[in-house]
């Protein structure tokens, strides 16, 4: 499995590095259109972090879910019938140092359909909280489904980066990205 997991990373990023998704405004209370059309902002303090590309954010009183944008952690998961990935506490961490309990503004794209706000977190320093999961090897660029889900062209070089000088998960021989542990561990129940 972990073979064919990174032939289909590598196909992935051939077919899909730059390829960016359609977006749509969706704003919710607290957000402000952005310059870009169909991109929204997002302002408020982080109050949890759930995993390397997920946290809640408090806006006018009420906890948002964002989901960081072109990115992938690893799973973590507290169900004995999902386990989760190796590196995905190490992954949370990363984004915790990150992001808790800052005051962000995030430029997001869309809801999923989780109800999550799909945005990028611009940090101080002129990197996004996206890059740098990738960069340090914490997260994949998001290539699933040929790169449906990207819309920021940097992170595969990134990704290349922290694989070539063997960054986080990427100590280990073959990490299977998180789209195909969902599909190969999670539903056909192949771990």
């Amino acid at each position: 499995m972990a073979r064919r997991a990174g032939k289909l990373l590598l196909a992935g990023l051939a077919l899909g590095a730059g390829v960016l998704g359609a977006v749509a405004f969706r704003p919710d209370a607290g957000a402000r259109p952005a310059a870009a059309a169909g991109q929204y902002e997002l302002a408020g303090r982080v109050v949890r972090v759930a995993d390397g590309d997920t946290f809640n954010v408090l806006v006018q009183g009420r906890q948002q879910r964002v989901r960081l944008a072109s990115i992938d952690a690893p799973e973590v998961t507290k169900d004995k019938e999902r386990p989760g990935q190796p590196f995905a506490q190490a992954s949370r961490d990363a984004l915790a140092n990150l992001v808790a309990g800052k005051e962000l503004t995030m430029i997001c794209y869309e809801k999923d359909r989780y109800e999550r706000n799909i945005c990028d977190v611009p940090l101080a320093g002129g990197m996004t909280a996206n890059q740098k999961q990738v960069e340090s090897g914490m997260a994949w660029a998001n290539m699933e489904g040929r790169g449906k889900f990207m819309r920021d062209a940097r992170l595969p070089p990134l990704e290349r980066q922290a694989r070539q000088a063997g960054r986080g998960l990427w100590r280990q021989a073959d990490p299977v990205p998180p789209w195909v542990w969902r599909y190969q561990c999670w539903q056909k129940q192949q771990c």
